[in-house]
């Protein structure tokens, strides 16, 4: 297995990345977490260096130690509010029981410094004759210092398995972050959520926006500049399109325009146009397929496709 993904369960296709074992879709979330091989603990361990005389002294820090192999995950400070890959999976139980969820995906990162839990939400909707984007709730449990929970909705395109920014401006309740010197509070996270059917419904209607509006070559150019700005450096001239120099990977997302799953569906659209650029970031970039999971959802490419749909529907309006 890649270098990226430690552990990993899945229920139903087999996920794009192709990493994980399988397992059925009707999994309890403590099922969930014991297929996927997180039903280990973290402890706080205090940290100690050794002088060049052999003797030991307390750093005033600790180590945050994984329980089924005494592996050091992180240093961390004296105030830190672990949160259990138990209480993680705790989350999901009411919305499974009670119909609204089925567990999807969870697995372990980085060697156990980033766990996640995927749960489809048992709501859809169709776009432009059979484009369907399904919404999933995201919890992350990241075991490393500096890096804090996040919990989300995330909208997932199931024609080409991208995965979708939620938000329609930055101001948007995108997700909830909780970082490790409060204690986690699972009410006030799933009060300040909110109602995954309300996000979905916003989303549609502004999926539906961007496929009504059309662009043309030279928007369209302007918009892959904008997402991957040319540099000096790194330009590379792509023949079909002589006039304009663009980064390489501007010329991939041109390039996966009309051959990306789905790019029937708004033909000609600013929402064709985004998805070219999620496609690139969930498929193409990145050194190996796990690594683009990360990046997807955690790194980098998260926040690539969340500046595409922002700027994606400042060029549809004014399209």
């Amino acid at each position: 297995m890649a270098h990226e993904v430690e552990t990993m369960a899945y229920a139903g296709e087999v996920p794009w990345h192709g990493l994980g074992v399988p397992v059925s879709n009707d999994l309890t979330p403590a099922q969930m977490m014991k297929k996927a091989g997180l039903d280990w603990t973290v402890d706080q361990i205090d940290s100690y260096a050794t002088l060049p005389n052999g003797k030991k002294v307390a750093t005033g820090m600790k180590a945050l130690v994984r329980s089924s192999d005494d592996k050091v995950l992180t240093n961390i400070g004296q105030i830190w509010n672990p949160v259990q890959n138990e209480q993680a999976f705790e989350f999901f139980s009411e919305y499974v029981l009670a119909g609204d969820m089925e567990m999807h995906t969870a697995g372990s990162l980085k060697g156990g410094q980033m766990v996640w839990a995927l749960a489809k939400v048992k709501e859809s909707f169709d776009l432009f004759g059979g484009d369907t984007v399904e919404s999933y709730l995201l919890f992350s449990n990241p075991h490393l210092y500096g890096k804090s929970i996040d919990i989300r909705f995330t909208p997932i395109r199931v024609v080409c398995n991208n995965t979708l920014s939620l938000s329609l401006d930055q101001e948007a309740q995108r997700s909830v972050k909780v970082g490790h010197r409060v204690e986690f509070n699972s009410k006030e996270v799933k009060k300040a959520l909110g109602i995954a059917s309300d996000k979905l419904k916003t989303y549609k209607e502004m999926a539906e926006f961007l496929g009504s509006k059309r662009y043309n070559l030279d928007s369209l150019i302007e918009y892959y500049n904008t997402v991957y700005p040319r540099t000096a450096d790194k330009r590379v001239q792509n023949k079909s399109l002589s006039m304009e120099t663009l980064s390489k990977n501007a010329i991939a997302c041109y390039d996966a325009l009309e051959q990306q799953p789905g790019a029937k569906y708004a033909e000609g659209s600013w929402w064709q146009a985004f998805n070219s650029v999620t496609y690139v970031t969930d498929h193409l970039q990145g050194r190996n397929s796990d690594n683009r999971l990360y990046s997807s959802w955690f790194g980098g490419n998260q926040i690539k496709k969340r500046n595409a749909l922002n700027t994606a529907l400042k060029f549809a309006e004014v399209a």
